[in-house]
């Protein structure tokens, strides 16, 4: 009696539990939160499978309770022999129609929307000024991060994305080493990105990332790519248009954003200088093509949600990423910093410097 009991209580946590977890998610990353036409249109597709399979589920459990229900030994007796159906005419064709129906129910939406999301035909339609009449970012997968360059505007950035609201964006998706795949849960589904081929496919953003808690949505690699898959992550601001080509404006500006302080300055030059020189695989500026340096460029580091993709953005955080990166994010291909300084690690002092101008890299106002 008590183990019976015992279960009923095991099966009455679990049952609040699934309530409780049925209620979690947060609408920065959040697929059952959709905020754009793709991941709501995906969104539908998940309902309409989802009731389609649920109204299975309860006809079937309903048949099932009810022939034990109607034909109990204790109600029928030992000998009594249910009514034998095979050969129906009327039962096989309904078990047939209903499955053929509720496959067509589910089917006729999925490829409609299937070839619908894949539709890139308008990707280089060109405007009467001779530009692409859409917005078009060519996005490369690399051990641990996420390059961004939007060839028509001449920029690159990295780790965070910044596009418009209310349009549709294409992206270009590449990988420079291993497999890894692209995916922005409130946005819409991932895809493939793979190293020797270029995948195409385009999102539309219809909320503004500033009104979300922490001021954007997060994307992730979801391709086990190594030991710092889980890290890999990089971060979307949608803005309006008008937002947009300021941003574009800023960020197209030859020279990196002039440092403020003694200590920043410090730190631009211990940045470029010979041994050390960060500057030979991070660019400052956010002019250029993608795939030119070995690491992120830094042109917007200041403006960003998170150091390394994952840690809070603070200097503390910043200096530890710069002193032991193996630490935070394993098998990445950032070097230990003593191999650059002739064998020393850099001082607090030197740390300090280097935060503090990074920290000031900057395009928004």
């Amino acid at each position: 009696m008590m183990k019976g009991i015992k279960k009923w209580r095991l099966f009455a946590l679990m049952s609040t539990l699934l309530v409780f977890l049925a209620g979690c998610g947060r609408e920065e990353i959040s697929t059952l939160i959709p905020a754009g036409r793709v991941a709501q249109d995906q969104f539908n597709l998940l309902i309409l499978s989802s009731v389609i399979m649920t109204f299975v589920i309860v006809v079937v459990l309903i048949i099932f309770i009810l022939a034990i229900v109607k034909f109990r030994r204790s109600k029928v007796g030992e000998d009594m022999i249910p009514e034998q159906v095979e050969g129906s005419a009327k039962l096989e064709f309904i078990w047939t129609a209903i499955p053929i129906v509720l496959l067509l129910i589910l089917a006729v939406p999925t490829v409609y929307s299937t070839f619908d999301l894949a539709d890139v035909s308008t990707m280089d339609v060109e405007a009467k000024d001779g530009n692409s009449s859409h917005l078009t970012v060519n996005v490369t997968g690399k051990l641990y991060w996420w390059e961004f360059e939007y060839p028509e505007q001449g920029i690159v950035t990295a780790q965070e994305l910044v596009v418009p609201t209310n349009e549709r964006v294409y992206f270009n998706l590449i990988s420079a080493d291993i497999k890894h795949s692209f995916w922005i849960p409130s946005i819409g589904g991932k895809l493939d990105v793979n190293p020797e081929n270029v995948n195409t496919f385009y999102l539309e953003f219809d909320q503004e990332s500033s009104e979300l808690e922490d001021g954007v949505f997060y994307g992730k690699c979801a391709e086990l790519c190594g030991p710092s898959h889980a890290l890999m992550d990089f971060k979307v601001k949608s803005v309006d248009r008008e937002e947009f080509d300021q941003w574009v404006t800023a960020m197209q500006s030859e020279e990196p954003a002039a440092v403020e302080g003694a200590l920043a300055q410090q730190g631009e030059e211990l940045f470029g200088q010979d041994g050390l020189s960060c500057i030979s695989c991070h660019a400052t500026s956010g002019v250029g093509q993608g795939n030119l340096m070995a690491g992120p460029n830094l042109a917007t580091f200041g403006d960003r949600n998170r150091v390394a993709g994952y840690l809070e953005h603070n200097e503390e955080n910043l200096k530890n990423w710069i002193s032991n990166p193996q630490e935070y994010k394993p098998g990445n291909l950032m070097p230990d910093v003593a191999t650059l300084n002739n064998g020393e690690k850099l001082s607090d002092q030197e740390l300090d410097a280097l935060a503090a101008y990074l920290m000031g890299l900057s395009v928004e106002e």
